[in-house]
């Protein structure tokens, strides 16, 4: 179980660095703010592409769920930034 865990903050690093690079513009999160996002866009991406897979279990992330993991992470990362972005300039 704990290797599971693991692997998902591994993957969700890697799911959002790759966002944070093909995210445009210039973004202030934390390597911690970015490995969670990641990991929701890895559950997301994996939820999506278990339903046009079949596959009978929904958190296995194949290559149609990473795309999806990775679109999901970059729109998590645009929210993320401007929710960020409006809280610095309102200070």
């Amino acid at each position: 179980m704990i290797f599971q865990i693991l692997g998902l903050l591994v993957v969700g690093l890697i799911i959002g660095a790759l966002a944070r690079l093909l995210k445009p513009g210039k973004q202030t999160l934390s390597l911690v703010g970015t490995m969670i996002l990641g990991v929701v866009g890895a559950i997301i991406g994996g939820l999506i592409g278990g339903l046009f897979n079949d596959s009978t279990n929904p958190f296995e992330l194949n290559f149609l769920g990473f795309i999806f993991a990775v679109i999901a992470a970059v729109l998590l990362v645009g929210v993320a930034e401007a929710v960020l972005g409006k809280n610095k300039h309102s200070v």
